[in-house]
């Protein structure tokens, strides 16, 4: 039973698959679950096009009744605590709180609230929702996890992305290795590998965007310095193997993580990612929906 989904920790390894069974059945034309009477709220107070959207088109398919909520016009701004702005909707009767804030774990400040949370991101923490549409898209195209040879490459350290994937994709048996420079990396996490030396054997080059606004200032970073030593670019590109696939969580710097031409390139399945992502968070609603009796 899941009550809450604010870390991959959250998830058993039968609940990480029954999600992603879920995913692709709801993909393949499954009737959604629907609950015209559930009232729920986003509330995003960092920037977001993918998850937002992908999240309110999940919850309008499933016939949600979705309360606009604006962190640029809420009491927010006049010193209201999250925990206070939180408490209110649970009053007003919102059953479901999808949250994306800059504070690392800011969601033990909520572990009193009577109504579940899904957390769209926090600060470099996690980022659940994007690690299962991740899942589900590898899943997708292997037909299995365990036994996976996975690369995920950028910047490791300030990416909530990296840590989730890491933490379950390990769980479930897969061998994930970390590229980087110096100034991205999390030694907390697992091996470093140079990325000419492996190119050739991987089945899952996962990049990751270079987050400078999560940056101090005091780094000198180069975009095209990076691209040469640790982008994908066309060099690269040809050495994987025929079947693996490239991922980005996105939004895509382009020519910096990734060359332009990549994006779309066959073995790229970035925007499948997007798309696996309003179906995975329908999975994930219906879940909330159903472990909570709502």
């Amino acid at each position: 039973m899941v009550k809450n989904l604010v870390t991959m920790s959250d998830l058993s390894k039968e609940e990480v698959y029954e999600l992603i069974e879920r995913g692709l059945q709801l993909k393949n034309g499954a009737k959604a679950l629907e609950r015209k009477d559930l009232f729920v709220a986003n509330l995003f107070f960092e920037n977001s096009t993918r998850t937002k959207h992908s999240f309110e088109v999940a919850q309008k398919k499933l016939a949600l009744n979705l309360i606009n909520f604006e962190a640029s016009t809420s009491s927010v701004n006049k010193g209201e605590t999250l925990y206070d702005t939180c408490k209110t909707l649970e009053m007003l009767g919102i059953k479901i709180l999808v949250i994306r804030h800059p504070e690392r774990e800011y969601y033990k400040k909520l572990s009193t609230l009577n109504i579940p949370i899904i957390s769209g991101g926090d600060g470099s923490g996690e980022h659940p929702s994007q690690c299962l549409l991740d899942l589900m898209t590898i899943y997708e195209r292997f037909g299995k996890i365990e036994g996976l040879n996975i690369v995920i490459v950028g910047d490791i350290k300030n990416s909530r992305v990296a840590r989730s994937n890491y933490n379950i994709l390990t769980r479930l048996g897969a061998k994930v290795r970390f590229i980087c420079p110096d100034i991205f990396a999390d030694e907390t996490l697992g091996q470093r590998v140079e990325f000419d030396e492996v190119i050739s054997e991987i089945d899952v080059c996962m990049l990751l965007r270079v987050q400078h606004e999560r940056h101090d200032g005091s780094a000198i970073f180069d975009k095209e310095d990076f691209h040469k030593n640790y982008g994908l670019n066309k060099e690269r590109y040809v050495k994987l193997k025929d079947y693996a696939i490239v991922m980005h969580p996105a939004p895509v710097n382009r020519g910096v993580e990734i060359a332009d031409e990549l994006v779309e390139a066959d073995k790229s399945v970035i925007f499948e990612q997007m798309r696996n992502g309003m179906f995975m968070r329908q999975a994930i609603l219906e879940k909330i929906i159903k472990d909570n009796n709502l």
